[in-house]
């Protein structure tokens, strides 16, 4: 009889539909992580390719599991299959078969659940790179640890309206993401935003600094570069997720709706001035952003973005173009925006 394993157990969920050729290395990056045992669980979603011959070949390993839909049932029933109906391990993280694991990501990510038991997911920093190029030299923040309470973490989520996570550096406590249940169908693009926010609603959330914890490979098949491509789906869909989070939480602090109103109202006029900067006003429906904006945000004409946007109609989409008139304007997001990619590498905020 064997003996029951003393150290973390942590299973992988890998949903595949026609990525064969990324599969083996998918894999692989899971077995080769030390510290813990785990187990692979891919879901062939009726894929076309040499998915089936792929994974007969990885299941050799005792290691590796394999099961094939007979009929496509889509990314959202295949995650929560796997999340929900066949993961038995202390963790469970759902990878999609075209990107990596880390080096030691699982290990580090619970060795924070192990310190902390009230924290439900631990989450590291994710590197993107091109599908044709080798990974990417990057600079190592310092190594440590933060862990927030829930309700912190979702405090900063409604105030920069914005998902941290891309979902493959995210390592959840099993019992916690069975408890909140599964990714919802009718939120098929931000969907992880509105799960991972369930789980900081029962539970707190930790990060881990220093050495990445996935690989994210950008290529032009990928979910991300194939669907929900219009002016309006990431807002819509963004939108979609807090009023669903916060109708099923109504016990939280009210402001926190309020924020994350406020922060998509002003994306969506900061999308409206760049039409401007850019002259694709014949493009970029402005006037449906703005009423967009109105209609989600109550102060939307007391906003920054709003001002900004209305010196732009006053001058034209040309001039603004062409003599980069607000280039003062452009310099100063720009920098926050680089600030703020430099604070999340080294926060996860």
């Amino acid at each position: 009889m064997t003996e029951p394993s003393a150290r973390p157990t942590v299973d992988v969920v890998i949903p595949c539909y026609n990525y064969a050729r990324f599969l083996r290395a998918c894999v692989n990056s899971v077995l080769d992580q030390p510290g813990v045992d785990v187990r692979v669980l891919i879901i062939d979603d009726t894929s076309t390719d040499d998915t089936p011959e792929v994974m007969a070949e990885l299941t050799r390993d005792p290691r590796v599991e394999g099961r094939r839909h007979e009929v496509n049932q889509g990314h959202i029933a295949t995650y929560n299959e796997g999340l929900l109906e066949w993961c038995k391990a202390d963790y469970s993280v759902l990878l999609s078969a075209d990107d990596l694991l880390a080096p030691g990501a699982l290990a580090r990510a619970v060795a924070v659940f192990e310190a902390n038991p009230n924290v439900g997911m631990v989450y590291g920093r994710v590197v993107y790179y091109q599908d044709h190029d080798d990974l990417p030299s990057i600079v190592t923040p310092p190594a440590g640890v933060t862990v927030w309470s829930g309700v912190d973490w979702i405090r900063e989520r409604c105030r920069t309206g914005q998902n941290v996570l891309s979902s493959p550096e995210a390592v959840v406590r099993t019992s916690v993401q069975q408890r909140v249940g599964g990714y919802r169908p009718d939120l098929p693009h931000a969907g992880d935003l509105e799960m991972w926010m369930r789980i900081a609603a029962v539970s707190d959330i930790g990060y881990v600094r220093g050495k990445p914890a996935a690989y994210y490979r950008v290529h032009q098949q990928s979910m991300f570069r194939t669907q929900f491509s219009s002016v309006f789906a990431d807002l819509e869909q963004r939108q979609a997720v807090f009023d669903r989070f916060f109708a099923e939480h109504p016990d939280l602090p009210p402001i926190l709706k309020a924020l994350a109103n406020r922060s998509i109202a002003k994306d969506a006029l900061w999308r409206a001035v760049r039409a401007y900067d850019r002259d694709k006003v014949d493009e970029i429906p402005v006037d449906e952003l703005v009423e967009f904006a109105k209609s989600v945000y109550g102060g939307t004409t007391r906003l920054p973005e709003y001002r900004a946007l209305h010196r732009r109609r006053m001058l034209g989409a040309r001039l603004c173009s062409r003599t980069q008139v607000f280039v003062g304007s452009h310099l100063v997001k720009r920098g926050r925006g680089l600030v703020g990619k430099q604070v999340w590498k080294w926060r996860g905020q």
